[in-house]
């Protein structure tokens, strides 16, 4: 490893400079509204993008006098994940900011690698920040992942609340999840990864799976990219353009459907709520409030064929009472209907339930 100095006066650090003027100025506003003097986080694989987040977010926090820390989780899931974890914890200490890991069990019954390994990621970012007094965690999704997730999305027939992707802003296990980079091209975080590289000797890992055709996302990446890049080259800034025209419907249409949800007589954890009076909403609002019950508690917007098959069952069950023929299986979760009462339970193989606080 090159240089190790901490970044204990970054206006003199030989490296400060490097920082990007557009994704500086993106980490400071995502953090503006956060109380002075509070902790913030950064979710840190080690990779270019995390790497490139980690040095603004340091910066930033050196320039508002907050403390910084760094979460790594380790999946398990690679040969190399030892060596991720340590140039993890290695780039914390050249920043001079405290990095927290943990190793996590992905645990694929049922559901997807890239599904498990995200729960397992966020409860165990979860249970690091609580201990850590971070309820703050910045992220470093940006404009190219939110362009392939609308893809995926639409692909999916997720519809059209789903297209709004991810939030710049979300709360989540009661933590606020910042991605201040949604707008910003991954060109730029990489072009500064670089020069941060160059300057310091630190080297970012280089994840195999990210471009693996084994997952939906990597063949987005390594196959149907490069053909939209020749066709269409601004299909992310598109793509990312159409994600926040959807979050400004989203967000109307949240306003309705929480007027519908609170008409449904919730459970005091929003796990639950009446068949009846789920029954008795106009058909094309029932849809919309189950996507906005689902989305409450943290889980993924079902596919179209999905959620047409719940409408019919959830339509179908008889005398509004306990039906042991309706189990609808989704993101690791069960739905069912007893006595009445749609709930939301943990899958057979899940475990606890992860509920996302409202």
């Amino acid at each position: 490893m090159g240089d190790t100095r901490k970044l204990t006066d970054l206006e003199a650090s030989p490296w400060a400079s490097q920082c990007d003027a557009a994704l500086l100025e993106a980490v400071r506003a995502s953090l503006a509204d956060v109380p002075s003097g509070c902790a913030v986080g950064v979710g840190l694989s080690a990779g270019p993008d995390s790497a490139t987040l980690a040095l603004h977010a340091a910066c930033v926090a050196h320039e508002q006098e907050r403390a910084l820390h760094c979460f790594h989780i380790h999946h398990g899931l690679c040969v190399h994940a030892d060596a991720w974890q340590a140039q993890a914890h290695a780039l914390a200490s050249l920043l001079g900011a405290s990095c927290h890991s943990r190793r996590v069990h992905v645990d694929i019954a049922g559901r997807g690698v890239e599904a498990a390994a995200r729960a397992a990621r966020y409860a165990a970012l979860a249970d690091l920040a609580r201990k850590a007094g971070v309820r703050h965690i910045l992220l470093a999704h940006h404009q190219n992942d939110q362009a392939e997730t609308v893809l995926l999305r639409l692909l999916r027939g997720a519809g059209p609340l789903a297209l709004a992707a991810m939030e710049p802003v979300a709360f989540r296990d009661g933590l606020h999840y910042h991605r201040p980079w949604l707008t910003q091209p991954r060109a730029k975080i990489l072009a500064c990864a670089e020069q941060f590289s160059e300057a310091t000797g630190w080297h970012p890992v280089d994840d195999p799976s990210n471009t693996s055709t084994q997952y939906a996302r990597g063949v987005v990446r390594a196959e149907l990219a490069p053909v939209l890049d020749a066709h269409w080259p601004a299909w992310r800034q598109t793509l990312a353009r159409h994600a926040r025209q959807a979050a400004e419907l989203s967000a109307w249409l949240k306003e309705s459907a929480q007027q519908d949800w609170a008409d449904l007589e919730p459970s005091a954890d929003g796990c639950e709520f009446s068949l009846a009076a789920w029954r008795r909403l106009s058909e094309s609002h029932q849809a919309p409030v189950l996507r906005y019950w689902l989305q409450c508690q943290g889980l993924r917007m079902p596919s179209e064929a999905r959620l047409s098959d719940w409408l019919r069952q959830l339509r179908g069950v008889h005398a509004l009472g306990h039906d042991r023929d309706v189990r609808l299986p989704h993101d690791g979760f069960q739905i069912e209907v007893h006595r009445g009462r749609v709930k939301l339970m943990p899958g057979q193989a899940h475990g606890a339930h992860q509920k996302k606080h409202r």
